[in-house]
């Protein structure tokens, strides 16, 4: 009975060693992000990344807007490593040259001023990476929208990928079938690429992006066409803006949904979302139900700043967010 009984306890031991391995692997990634990363490291670190979100927003609220949108080009191609932020090198062409980002993206030298305050507070601390999921998280709450708990720990990439930039980030001319599954390819369903579309009830587009949209297009409601024509040509004024929410551009809230509801998104992308199709539903449910799609958009954002972080002696912490060390 004896041999028996420690056999069993040595195989249940080994289960149980089994199970714990396999959960550490499955946790790998995420389990190395803690909302408390820099909490001895850089006790001050949130605070200093809030109030320069903060300044920044005040003096022109479209930058919040910026902010979101840098750390999801970023995630977006090969993972939340700050791989947007480098400069063209000779031994690399960055992905600021790349067609979603040229002339478009912006925010780099608030990022700038964020790191060089942290440089100053804790020399070689924190990433330019986890400074992108701050400052997206505090750009929304500084335009009204939900708050979430950011996870940090990411490390900075020593390279960028102009063709990854290219190929990856969904464009404003997708079909639904094309948004769901560039989303996919990222892990997310189909809510949640409806909900991080809600990012879009903030910020502006150039006239190149929805030009096609306004003089082509049957699903849009006649005066919302004719008034953004008067504003985006058919040719020239290609880097014209025009708010992608034109209720409330600078409030993050559900007006997007209900702009879409009303033929009144401003991308083929977005109208792509309600226009007959799966989506449908959810564009209605996050219309009526603001407080719904806060919790989907939040719950989505950490997801999205887990896409393959680079954790441990992976990558590195940049002293400039431009270039490598």
């Amino acid at each position: 009975m004896a041999s028996h009984h420690s056999s069993s306890s040595v195989f249940t031991t080994f289960k149980l060693c089994f199970c714990l391995l396999l959960l550490s692997f499955i946790g790998m990634a995420s389990a190395q992000l803690t909302t408390n990363f820099y909490a001895k490291t850089c006790p001050n670190a949130l605070s200093i990344i809030k109030s320069a979100v903060n300044s920044a927003v005040k003096s022109e609220a479209r930058m919040g807007a910026s902010l979101l949108r840098l750390h999801f080009h970023d995630c977006f191609v090969n993972g939340c490593d700050a791989s947007i932020l480098l400069d063209d090198t000779s031994n690399f062409t960055g992905e600021k040259t790349a067609g979603p980002n040229a002339n478009s993206v912006r925010g780099y030298e608030v990022v700038d001023t964020i790191k060089s305050q942290l440089e100053t507070s804790c020399p070689g601390v924190v990433s330019c990476a986890d400074i992108l999921a701050v400052a997206a998280r505090d750009s929304v709450v500084a335009l009204r929208g939900p708050s979430w708990m950011v996870r940090l720990g990411r490390r900075d990439s020593t390279t960028a990928s102009l063709s990854a930039a290219n190929s990856n980030i969904p464009a404003p001319t997708l079909n639904l079938s094309g948004l769901i599954s560039a989303f996919s390819n990222k892990g997310f369903n189909a809510r949640e690429m409806v909900a991080l579309s809600g990012s879009h009830t903030i910020g502006q587009a150039r006239c190149t992006t929805f030009r096609a949209r306004i003089y082509n297009e049957a699903n849009i409601d006649a005066s919302f066409k004719t008034s953004l024509q008067a504003n985006c040509p058919s040719s020239g004024g290609d880097n014209t803006l025009s708010p992608l929410d034109t209720q409330t551009p600078t409030n993050f809230d559900n007006a997007y949904y209900t702009n879409l509801v009303n033929k009144k998104g401003l991308l083929h992308s977005d109208q792509q979302l309600f226009n007959g199709g799966s989506t449908d539903a959810v564009v209605n449910t996050y219309s009526t139900r603001s407080t719904t799609f806060f919790t989907d958009f939040a719950n989505a954002m950490v997801k999205m700043g887990n896409l393959s972080p680079l954790t441990g002696t992976s990558g590195q912490i940049r002293t400039n967010c431009r270039k490598t060390n």
